[in-house]
């Protein structure tokens, strides 16, 4: 046991303070915190049982991962005073550990699987015999990180599996019955267990506490139970993880001391504001504590630097790399991005070969029908858009308080008003034959979305028209709207100032997942502004994608 002037708690602070480590307020504050408590008489701090982990770790404990693999592990500062925090503190009156949960949140790429897998094989080693360890996420696979980084840690140290093994459902010590298994949303019977350790991995994907409230009632019969929570932030609005920073905050600025709060340590890596990110490099260490040692400085620069042209790189940098909470839905593009001058005449296209892309609605939404021209040695995308809206849509509701000037716009031949309460979307096909018809525009093929296509297809079909099924999902458009926002930033793209395409892409929001995958959604709450020709024009550029080669080929010959 080390004295507490000797602490890496106080080794750790002390750094920061002479500025040899940047921290942010956050992370500063609980240290703070925690060496007060070091004088508190409720408490008493032995570093026995840190000790030996650490020692575990850096003596037996070989790493997983490339450029690392199979070296010892050397402990950071950081994870030094983190371990020897976690297991420390001791309640003065009982001796059992202080800490019951623990949050730990840290950008990506900063060894917290790594750090914990080594934690929990060292708990399944020298921890109490006949524990349950958990490693638990929101699906086998996420789970599966953590648990095959302890398995191969411990294939490592046990290469003939003479002390312990691993079979189809946990890995065992043979000396100790200690077991490690995994438990996520798909596992059946997930309560009725007896848990004394567990290890929940990126818990900003969870919408709710289940599995976490699962894992914490196992172990109410347990006098020193571990919940260990490691993530990142995330794009889940008012999920599990935004209600554990709730709690974790008020923890840190001391609005919470009950005895929930006295049992909890939150461990935060956060940057004290977005600004610093863009003005000061070594800010970055305050979200990324392993920053020129494991985490690479040319990787985070990278990285912002394609945020600074992309929306979605932009919300998974800042997410990802720095930790700040982004909303799984935010405005797709800035007005400048699609406010521009660029006009055409359409008589320009007369002879184009050209490809064809629909949002199709038989009711209450507009249809958008939209082509593509490309001309010879020109990166220019010349867009000519027609929108369809049924008679009764206006006069039910015509979305004016939203910004639609569907009259107006009717008027400049913008939109077809078409009689009655639904869209006739044959007259859509006869749009694109109108084009082939007065202006000798050729359509290759046009991509659509399943719904509604019967009467449409049946249309083109007869006009022969070639199409193709577009999935309006993130697997299928992600891709394409990045490339279309990229495009309409460089002011590649002459939609001829249609006030209707205006009014959509202003409308647009763009949903985001933890792959950093985009789907053009509309703003929440905002139902009745339109955003069909936004999706129409992504659905296009996926079309593009796939076809611009041949387009190429048509147009140059």
């Amino acid at each position: 046991m080390r004295a507490k002037e000797d602490c890496y708690l106080i080794q750790y602070r002390e750094a920061i303070r002479r500025g040899e480590i940047v921290a942010g307020r956050e992370l500063i504050t609980e240290l703070d915190r925690l060496i007060d408590d070091l004088e508190n008489p409720r408490y008493s701090y032995d570093t026995t049982a840190a000790d030996e982990r650490m020692d575990f770790m850096e003596n037996c404990v070989r790493l997983t991962k490339a450029p690392f693999y199979n070296q010892p592990m050397k402990l950071m500062l950081w994870q030094k005073a983190f371990i020897e925090v976690v297991y420390s503190f001791k309640m003065a009156d009982t001796g059992l550990d202080r800490f019951k949960k623990v949050l730990l949140l840290i950008a990506r790429k900063n060894t917290k699987s790594e750090t914990c897998s080594a934690i929990a094989l060292s708990e399944f080693i020298l921890g109490e015999p006949g524990n349950d360890i958990v490693c638990s996420s929101n699906d086998d696979n996420q789970a599966s990180i953590v648990y095959d980084a302890i398995d191969l840690m411990r294939t490592l140290i046990d290469p003939e599996n003479l002390d312990t093994k691993r079979n189809q459902r946990f890995i065992l010590n043979r000396v100790t019955n200690t077991k490690i298994f995994k438990l996520s949303d798909r596992t059946r019977n997930k309560e009725g267990r007896n848990i004394g350790f567990a290890i929940v991995d990126e818990t900003h994907e969870m919408k709710d506490n289940i599995i976490a409230k699962s894992i914490e009632q196992s172990q109410s019969l347990k006098d020193n139970p571990k919940f260990i929570n490691i993530t990142t932030e995330g794009f889940v609005n008012d999920g599990y993880l935004d209600g554990e920073l709730e709690k974790a905050r008020k923890i840190i600025n001391g609005e919470d001391d009950g005895l929930m709060a006295e049992r909890t340590l939150p461990w935060l890596y956060t940057q004290d504001s977005e600004r610093e990110i863009w003005e000061s490099e070594r800010s970055w260490q305050k979200s990324n504590p392993t920053l020129g040692i494991v985490k690479k400085w040319d990787y985070l620069r990278e990285q912002l630097d394609a945020a600074k042209t992309s929306k979605a790189d932009r919300m998974m940098v800042l997410s990802k790399d720095f930790n700040f909470k982004m909303s799984n839905s935010q405005a797709w593009l800035d007005a400048d991005d699609y406010t521009y001058k660029a006009v055409y005449d359409l008589e320009e296209l007369r002879g184009c070969v050209v490809l064809g892309a629909v949002d199709l609605a038989e009711t209450t939404d507009l249809t958008c029908a939209k082509i593509m021209a490309i001309k010879p040695g020109d990166d220019t995308k010349y867009i000519h858009t027609m929108y369809f809206i049924p008679e009764g849509k206006l006069e039910q509701s015509n979305d004016e308080s939203s910004g639609a000037r569907y009259l107006e716009w009717a008027k400049d031949n913008y939109i077809t008003i078409e009689p009655g309460l639904d869209n006739n979307l044959k007259h859509v096909a006869d749009w694109f034959y109108s084009l082939r018809r007065d202006y000798n525009i050729k359509l290759y093929k046009c991509g659509y979305d399943q719904r509604f296509a019967r009467d449409f297809l049946e249309a083109m079909d007869s006009y022969g028209f070639e199409t193709e099924m577009i999935l309006q999902n993130k697997e299928t458009l992600s891709n394409a709207m990045k490339l279309c926002e990229q495009e309409l930033k460089a002011r590649r793209v002459n939609y001829n100032e249609n006030p209707v395409d205006r009014w959509c892409l202003g409308n647009a929001s763009m949903e985001i997942d933890n792959l950093g995958r985009v789907l053009c959604v509309k703003i929440n709450g905002q139902q009745s502004r339109r955003i069909d020709g936004a999706v129409t024009l992504i659905i296009l550029y996926e079309m593009y994608r796939r076809y611009r080669t041949i387009i190429g080929q048509y147009n140059r010959g």
